[in-house]
């Protein structure tokens, strides 16, 4: 995969974690262009026009989800990003926090604006001691120049982000226990419907939640615009993901590859395929939440809807 197909770790090799070095690279120009240029509606429409959707687990639109927050009548909303990563086998959103920091800063902060969120939350696992120091400063960077706070921008959007730490439990990752742990309660998942976040969620109050990966995309939507995002990737399931490969392969690590791409390429010609000469015998796509797809069936795109039609999932593509 070169260059131009990479969206999140385009830079990855001469990206540096300061905001400097994502200044130099255009950063918070997505920010400035959402506030300046566009309506909060506007940013909701270029959103659903790129057929993003959610890169958490479920891959729902995620325009979708964010037009039924903004148009709520009731006025009080929240967003929270999901940066726990409790599922095993994944480690993308890690990535991303320790590596692009402000990427997903901005991308926050968009979707505060254009969803009408009264507070925002970043909410991490508490076992990620380094990271989570990690991203506090930048949020304070951020801060002191201009990007989170009050009127940012010099315009009339103002937004601070809150780090919420949870605990390092497996169950706390799914989003409605996610929402009890930060209101005092012990994580436990909740019915949805009705009790699901964009009708009734953190505080009892409309609430998007989005993860890591999911947030981190839109400053490059906005910046691009819709078109360009949706020509990659798969028609329904457009973009790439970050897959974390591990297990007994050659080369484990993250790699970032367009939605559709075969599991036999990202197997074999990313990970250079299994240990020892050893016959690849089951994978599971997307964590062990799903069913394992034996060797013959490794040919499958990975994207949400080719995965889900095999009687698997690609979920949080771990």
């Amino acid at each position: 995969m070169n260059s131009v197909d990479r969206i999140l770790s385009k830079y990855e090799k001469e990206w540096p974690m300061d905001l400097n070095g994502y200044l130099e690279h255009g950063g918070y120009q997505a920010l400035r262009k959402a506030l300046k240029e566009m309506s909060p509606q506007q940013g909701i429409e270029a959103v659903k026009q790129s057929g993003l959707r959610g890169r958490g687990g479920a891959g729902f639109p995620t325009g979708k989800k964010w037009e039924r927050v903004a148009g709520h009548r009731v006025q009080e909303r929240y967003l929270v990003c999901n940066a726990g990563e409790h599922e095993p086998g994944t480690f993308k959103d890690r990535y991303l926090l320790k590596n692009h920091p402000h990427q997903l800063i901005e991308g926050i902060l968009i979707a505060s604006y254009v969803v009408g969120a009264k507070e925002t939350f970043l909410y991490m696992n508490e076992a990620m001691g380094e990271t989570v120091a990690l991203m506090k400063a930048a949020i304070e960077d951020a801060r002191k120049s201009g990007y989170v706070g009050e009127r940012i921008l010099g315009t009339d959007f103002s937004c601070e982000i809150r780090v919420f730490l949870g605990p390092d439990l497996y169950v706390a990752g799914e989003e409605t226990a996610m929402l009890e742990t930060m209101q005092g309660r012990k994580a436990t998942p909740q019915h949805k419907p009705p009790f699901y976040p964009t009708e009734y969620g953190l505080y009892g109050k409309p609430t998007v939640v989005n993860n890591v990966e999911t947030l981190s995309t839109i400053p490059h939507i906005i910046l691009n615009g819709p078109d360009w995002f949706s020509k990659i990737g798969a028609p329904n399931c457009p973009g790439t993901m970050l897959f974390s490969l591990s297990g007994d392969v050659q080369r484990p690590g993250i790699y970032e590859l367009p939605l559709g791409t075969p599991l036999r390429t990202l197997i074999e010609t990313c990970g250079g395929g299994v240990k020892e000469g050893r016959k690849l015998k089951a994978v599971f796509p997307g964590g062990p939440s799903f069913q394992l797809l034996t060797e013959k069936e490794i040919d499958v795109p990975m994207d949400f809807d080719s995965l889900k039609k095999a009687g698997a999932g690609l979920g949080s593509a771990g």
